[in-house]
């Protein structure tokens, strides 16, 4: 098993919808058991939510298809992780409160997402859970 992480769906969205580059390799590297994804029900919804939109999937060179076929396949690696409690970190952007909470309660060492600034400055931090962008995962 590998070093538990959480996702953020930016960084889920961007291995979508370029053939190459850091967020396809971190979620290669998913699928290969280097890192164990952890998922949740709002973050569930919310990449589902997103990879259905217009114009994500003008985007994308993969057809409609292949992106649920990739999902169905992360969601397949992924440990299912409920949350019971809370904790609402109160994070510059609402919606990325959720990703913290999963990965305080699945106890994730990493946070993998391209928006870094937007986990900053929180009310509530979280000193053992690492928010990381794709490129510092993977060179480190």
């Amino acid at each position: 098993m590998g070093v538990t992480i959480v996702v953020d769906t930016n960084v889920f969205i961007g291995a979508i919808v370029r053939d190459r580059g850091l967020n396809r390799e971190l979620i290669r590297r998913c699928l290969l058991g280097e890192y164990q994804p952890l998922m949740g029900t709002a973050l569930f919804l919310e990449y589902e939510s997103v990879i259905e939109r217009a114009e994500i999937i003008a985007r994308c060179p993969l057809n409609q298809t292949e992106i649920f076929d990739l999902l169905a396949a992360f969601l397949s690696v992924s440990e299912w992780i409920n949350i019971y409690y809370s904790w609402r970190p109160n994070l510059r952007d609402e919606g990325d409160n959720h990703v913290m909470e999963l990965a305080v309660a699945g106890n994730a060492k990493i946070v993998a997402t391209n928006n870094i600034r937007d986990f900053k400055g929180a009310e509530l931090i979280f000193p053992d859970v690492l928010i990381l962008t794709p490129a510092q995962i993977i060179r480190s």
